[in-house]
């Protein structure tokens, strides 16, 4: 590994030799290697993020440094050239293919990834159900749909909630944007959903929570928290974990981040975030899980735009 030296450190990120060393003793700055009285900083590390971007919000200790290395290396993407458009698309479609995959594999649907982007093209695939080439169908439009609110600055709502999850919802015609009116259960979860007549009540005033928050806790945090009380609230009958993801991506798209994408390999660990929630209250499985799925896609756009 190559180091530079706390001076080629300071010109490189244009911050005083004084503060570095002051990051380096606190041990903000990974990787390094002290020599003496000297510290060496490995070359490839980012510039670390201003602590003033925190100022203000309620940070938890354990999350501090894992919400500063997000916040920095978004702060180092922003600075590298924009993608051309014909990467952008590029970007956009592969991340699409992988999304629409994972999002509908966690709900059942049984097409594979290769059989995915082959309806995503419009190639109807023989023995497969009809159900699950239109929950492609749907979520591709819904995503779509979810890049033409961040263009315009759509802020989330109730009524986007509903439109997004209209579309998700291409095959179910009666239930499409609408709140359940039925008593419902989730599988395999201890926690019981509000009864319909509360949907309405709850969901109004999740939106408001989620607003208060927006200055108070950091962006992955407050998506962390948003995903599950909504994912708890289950205010349709079908399509509320699409539709949740979806509602996630959007924020961070607003918010100049890249989307992230839950995998359907780490399906297991994605519900026992929600368990943990529901029998604990307690976020921090799935503030880790955001973080991570965000550091991939960060550390991933850094390294195509070089």
């Amino acid at each position: 590994m190559e180091y530079m030296s706390v001076k080629e450190a300071s010109l490189k990120w244009h911050i005083s030799d004084r503060r570095i060393r002051v990051l380096c003793s606190e041990g903000k700055i990974s990787g390094i290697r002290k020599d003496g009285k000297n510290y060496r900083i490995p070359v490839d590390t980012l510039k670390p993020v201003d602590g003033r971007t925190l100022r203000g919000k309620d940070i938890p200790t354990e999350f501090r440094e894992i919400f500063a290395r997000i916040d920095a290396k978004k702060a180092e993407l922003q600075k590298r050239r924009p993608p051309t458009q014909g990467e952008l698309e590029r970007l956009r479609e592969e991340f699409l293919i992988e999304f629409t995959y994972n999002s509908n594999a966690i709900e059942g649907n049984t097409l594979t990834l290769q059989e995915t982007a082959l309806v995503l093209e419009g190639i109807t695939i023989d023995r497969k159900p009809l159900k699950d080439h239109l929950e492609v169908v749907g979520h591709k439009e819904a995503f779509l749909y979810v890049v033409e609110l961040v263009s315009k600055q759509v802020p989330i709502s109730e009524k986007v909630v509903k439109e997004i999850h209209s579309l998700i919802l291409i095959d179910r015609p009666h239930d499409r944007g609408a709140y359940r009116k039925i008593p419902i259960s989730i599988m395999g979860s201890v926690h019981m959903p509000p009864q319909p007549f509360l949907v309405p009540v709850q969901m109004e005033e999740l939106m408001r929570v989620d607003g208060m928050r927006v200055n108070k806790i950091h962006l992955i945090e407050r998506l962390a928290r948003f995903h599950m009380e909504f994912e708890r609230i289950h205010p349709f009958i079908d399509g509320n974990g699409r539709t949740g993801r979806l509602l996630m991506n959007l924020e961070l798209m607003q918010q100049g981040f890249p989307p992230i994408n839950v995998k359907f390999s780490d399906r297991k660990r994605y519900y026992e975030c929600f368990a943990d929630f529901d029998e604990q209250n307690n976020t921090g499985k799935m503030i880790y899980m955001l973080a991570d799925y965000m550091e991939e896609e960060l550390d991933r756009y850094l390294e195509i735009l070089g």
